[in-house]
C-alpha cells in the first residue's frame, strides 16, 4: 500500500514559504514541514549539500539520509561568497515566512545575513537556528555529527571488549531526531504569532539540548533521587522502593514484561489492577487473580518469579497474533514485539503508515505520521538535485528574466 498525495493540493501549511540554509542531517528541521505542505527552498552552496553522498544506503547515486530529509523541497544554488549572491538571498528573505539556519553557529551572520540584517528587509520574518551544541557555552563551535548529541546526553553507553576498545551500540538517535520536532513547533509558533502582530521573532536550537529534553523522564528522575527520601519515594506498589529511572526501573517486572510465545514475543502491560484481571479472566484462570491481586495501579509484580513461570508457560500456548487479538477483545494491554522485518507486514503499520514509493521518491520511504482529516498526507516529490529549481525560483518567485539569470550564471552568483 502506498500513500495517496493527491491531497497535498490543500495541505495544512500551504502558502507557508521557508527559505533553509542546511548540510547533513540538519535539514531534517524542515522535513516535517514540507510533508504538511510548506514551499521550502533549500539554498546550497556550489556544489551543494555534501549529504547526498553522505552515510548509507546510497541508492542509485544518492543518500538516503538525502532522499528522506530533503523530500518535497526545491533546491537554488547561490554563492554566498559574493554581493550579489547575497542580495538573491535577501529577495527570497523579503517573499519568506521563516528563514532557517541548520548549520554551525553564526554561519549566516558571517556572511551579513543575520537576524537583525534579515528583520530590516522582512520583519515579519522568524529566524530559527539550530546547531550541534548550540550559539552558546563552550562546546559551541565543536564540530559534531548525530551521535555527538546522544552520547553528550548520556544516553549511550559505550560497549567495551576485552582488550577495552570501544563499540558504539545501536540506539535510535535521538537528537537528531527529537530536535526538528521541537523546531518545528517553535516556527510554526513563530509565524503564528508573525501573521497576528507583524512582529518576527529569532529562535535557537541545540539538538544536543533537544536530546536531554526528549530523555527528560530520566534525566529529572536522576536529579529528584539527589533530594532525600523521605522527599521522593518509589510507587507505593513498590514499598516506595526507588527504582532506576526511565526503563531500566522495568528489570524484574512481571505483569508488565515481554514473553515468548509459539512464534515470537509480545509485551504484556497489565500493571493497572483491572488489566490484570481481564488478562486472568481471557485465559480462565481467575486463580492467578485470586492469589495475586497487587495494588490498584503500577504494580508490576517484580521479583515473583513463580509468577512469571506460570505467565511463562501460558504465553507460550499461543501465537503472538492470537495474543494481541485477545488482548483487543478482552481489553488487556498486549502488544506484538517486532523486528524491522516482521514489522513491515503487520496489518497496523500497513494501514496506518503507508509507503512513499521509491518509483517516486527513490526509495521506500515512511510518511510522516500525522493525518489530516483522516488521511495521510506527506511530501508530494522527490528531494532535489544540487539547484534543480534554481531558474524556476528566480523566475517565478522573484520575478528575474532569464536574461539576468543567464548572466548572474555567468558570473557564478548561481548554478
Amino acid at each position: 500500500m502506498t500513500v495517496d498525495l493527491s491531497v497535498m493540493d490543500d495541505a495544512p501549511l500551504a502558502g507557508v514559504r521557508v527559505v533553509e540554509v542546511s548540510l547533513l542531517g540538519a535539514a531534517s528541521i524542515t522535513t516535517a514541514l514540507s510533508d504538511l505542505g510548506a514551499d521550502v527552498i533549500k539554498v546550497e552552496p556550489p556544489g551543494g549539500d555534501y549529504g547526498r553522498s553522505m552515510t548509507w544506503p546510497i541508492i542509485e547515486g544518492t543518500s538516503l539520509l538525502h532522499l528522506h530529509l530533503n523530500r518535497g523541497k526545491r533546491s537554488i544554488v547561490i554563492d554566498l561568497r559574493t554581493p550579489a549572491g547575497v542580495e538573491v538571498f535577501e529577495e527570497l528573505v523579503a517573499h519568506a515566512d521563516v528563514v532557517v539556519e541548520a548549520m554551525r553557529p553564526g554561519a549566516l551572520e558571517r556572511r551579513g545575513l543575520g537576524y537583525e540584517r534579515l528583520r530590516t528587509i522582512n520583519p515579519r520574518v522568524v529566524f530559527m537556528a539550530m546547531s550541534g551544541f548550540g550559539a552558546t557555552g563552550p562546546y559551541r563551535s565543536l564540530p559534531s555529527h548525530g551521535i555527538a548529541f546522544d552520547t553528550w546526553a548520556g544516553i549511550v553507553e559505550p560497549e567495551v571488549d576485552d582488550e577495552g576498545l570501544c563499540d558504539i551500540p545501536p540506539h535510535v538517535s535521538i537528537g537528531l531526531n527529537a530536535a526538528p520536532l521541537y523546531g518545528a513547533v517553535a516556527i510554526l509558533a513563530g509565524v503564528i504569532r508573525a501573521r497576528a502582530t507583524g512582529r518576527g521573532c529569532r529562535l535557537e536550537l541545540a539538538q544536543s539540548d533537544a536530546a536531554v529534553a526528549f530523555d527528560w523522564l530520566r534525566t529529572e528522575t536522576e536529579r529528584a533521587y539527589e533530594r532525600p527520601p523521605e522527599e521522593v519515594r518509589g510507587n507505593a506498589a513498590d514499598g516506595h522502593e526507588r527504582r532506576a529511572p526511565g526503563v531500566a526501573g522495568m528489570a524484574g517486572s512481571v505483569r508488565y514484561q515481554i514473553y515468548a510465545t509459539s512464534d515470537g514475543f509480545i509485551l504484556l502491560m497489565a500493571s493497572e489492577r483491572k488489566f490484570w484481571r481481564n488478562l486472568c479472566d481471557a485465559i480462565d484462570r481467575p486463580d492467578l487473580f485470586e492469589t495475586h491481586r497487587g495494588a490498584a495501579h503500577a504494580d508490576h509484580a517484580r521479583g515473583d518469579i513463580a509468577l512469571q513461570r506460570e505467565l511463562a508457560g501460558v504465553f507460550r500456548t499461543r501465537s503472538s497474533a492470537e495474543w494481541v487479538e485477545l488482548g483487543a477483545r478482552g481489553d488487556v494491554p498486549i502488544a506484538p514485539v517486532h523486528t524491522k522485518e516482521s514489522l513491515r507486514s503487520d496489518a497496523q503499520f500497513l494501514g496506518r503508515l503507508p509507503w512513499l514509493p521509491a518509483e517516486r521518491f527513490g526509495a521506500d520511504m515512511v510518511p510522516q505520521p500525522v493525518r489530516v482529516d483522516g488521511v495521510t498526507v506527506s511530501a508530494s516529490t522527490r528531494a532535489p538535485e544540487v539547484g534543480e529549481h534554481t531558474d524556476e525560483v528566480l523566475s517565478g518567485l522573484l520575478g528575474h528574466s532569464a536574461d539576468r539569470i543567464d548572466a548572474m550564471r555567468s558570473g557564478g552568483i548561481i548554478s
